[in-house]
């Protein structure tokens, strides 16, 4: 699963090119990492929980340079997984 969480994120950022995919790997999994500190529960066979990765790396890959706040749209999937998660009793 991790290869198509490289070629999405890849896609969303616009990179053809592989030069950059040893640290877009990186981003992906610092962007695991952050929504599991945030409480999230992760199912990567999940296409929800797929795109949540994405996105939030996504967003870490952009504000490198920008250093604009998490957009809301990342914000309201990253909510939806952490008390979706806690209505369900923690399980992905």
């Amino acid at each position: 699963m991790a290869a198509n969480l490289l070629t999405m994120l890849k896609v969303d950022l616009g990179i053809t090119s592989t030069v950059y995919d040893e640290r877009l790997t990186q981003v992906l999994a610092a962007a695991e990492g952050a929504i599991a500190r945030e409480g999230g529960v992760l199912n990567l066979d999940s296409p929800e929980d797929c795109q949540l990765v994405v996105m939030y790396a996504a967003w870490l890959w952009r504000k490198r340079d920008t250093m604009e706040p998490m957009p809301r749209m990342v914000r309201w999937a990253l909510n939806n997984n952490v008390f979706g998660n806690a209505m369900a009793g923690g399980v992905p």
